[in-house]
């Protein structure tokens, strides 16, 4: 690469490169961020829902339900894995009962999901 220095009271404060050799810089920088990024997005790979989930949800539907009936649970065995009733369980599923932090948290927790996916608005 064949830059000139430009000094300002004895220390380099720009460099000049010819601007065949700038752009090739910035496509191998480019470049490198694509890789960076392609990493980024598939070292943790978010998990896709099927339409039918997304779209009882637009139409309303309780998202515990819909968590619940993804990951395969009954309402009975999902309480016996979170700690409580399944009677509270269904109150919670259809928006009779709210359910306390902690136990939004275990529910998040065994249905593999943020406590926001089940936010019930």
């Amino acid at each position: 690469m064949s830059a000139q220095i430009i000094e300002l009271e004895g220390q380099p404060v720009f460099a000049v490169v010819p601007i065949a050799e700038w752009n090739a810089l910035l496509e191998r920088l480019e470049t490198l961020q694509d890789l960076a990024d392609f990493n980024e997005a598939t070292a943790h790979p978010k998990e896709t829902l099927p339409l039918e989930f997304i779209e009882r949800r637009l139409a309303g539907e309780s998202p515990l339900i819909l968590w619940r009936e993804h990951r395969g649970f009954t309402v009975q065995t999902l309480a016996e894995q979170v700690g409580c009733t399944g009677k509270m369980l269904s109150m919670i599923e259809h928006r009779t009962a709210a359910p306390s932090a902690e136990l939004l948290h275990r529910l998040a927790a065994v249905l593999g999901c943020d406590m926001d996916d089940l936010h019930v608005d």
